[in-house]
């Protein structure tokens, strides 16, 4: 049977994991490792600057207190003799579309799954209700991973429509879209009078195209987008080359 490591950023009590782990224990053996609290937006972060407790939970879970990669980087990486044939992070509380995967801890847990050579995928709810859907979805996938071939160094992000199985039209395979500005800060007030500042809500999408995530799920259907890891915009290479040219 293969063996597969779950990971999330919405913390390890969080309803999506156990709804991934409920979805999947049936088709894999499963290892769990959870930041012990909400790490949303964590992105790719490490702890570097002081030693993690890794804590076993009643349910066989473990805990970590540090960050989704840092979970990954522990679950795969030599606190087990055994290493994963698979990473799977989710089932996050909200969609990851576009520009979201710079920010995710969910994308971020799968990929340091794929740093250390695994393949990985990301698996968000678009919402908060219908997580049996995702997990189905997700049975779905794992299912089938044996004949899935991805290049190197990438992933798959999924983001999955909040709505009954029966209503999912289909999967669709996507770019991401991206998002213009995010809106102002919120300023607020602590309770000693000092002014504070929440991180508001994430701009309007700016490009949704009928090829993007934003599209396919809008329209009913499991987004399935490959992601590389590459940041190279390769087409600006030869006009910053100009410029440089221009200064000597």
């Amino acid at each position: 049977m293969r063996k597969l490591l779950l990971s999330n950023d919405d913390g390890v009590h969080a309803p999506g994991l156990h709804a991934l782990y409920q979805a999947l224990s049936q088709h894999a053996r499963l290892r769990v490792v959870a930041p012990d609290r909400d790490k949303s937006g964590a992105s790719n972060s490490l702890t570097l600057t002081r030693p993690l407790a890794l804590t076993a939970m009643d349910n066989g879970f473990y805990s970590v207190d540090g960050t989704p990669a840092d979970c990954v980087y522990l679950g795969v990486n030599g606190v087990w003799d055994d290493k994963p044939d698979l990473v799977v992070s989710g089932i996050n509380h909200g969609g990851n579309l576009g520009d979201d995967v710079l920010y995710s801890g969910t994308v971020a847990a799968a990929m340091e799954g794929r740093n250390l050579g695994m393949t990985a995928i990301a698996m968000s709810l678009v919402g908060t209700r219908f997580f049996e859907t995702a997990g189905r979805v997700a049975a779905s996938l794992i299912g089938a991973a044996e004949q899935l071939s991805l290049p190197p160094r990438s992933l798959l992000n999924v983001n999955v429509p909040d709505l009954p199985w029966e209503e999912i039209r289909g999967f669709k395979v996507t770019r991401l879209g991206f998002r213009g500005p995010a809106a102002r800060p919120m300023k607020v007030e602590d309770p000693r009078g000092r002014e504070r500042y929440w991180i508001a809500a994430v701009g309007e999408n700016a490009d949704d195209g009928p090829d993007t995530d934003f599209a396919a799920v809008e329209a009913g259907y499991v987004s399935i987008t490959p992601l590389q890891i590459d940041l190279t915009r390769h087409a600006a290479r030869e006009d910053v080359q100009g410029w440089l040219d221009a200064l000597t």
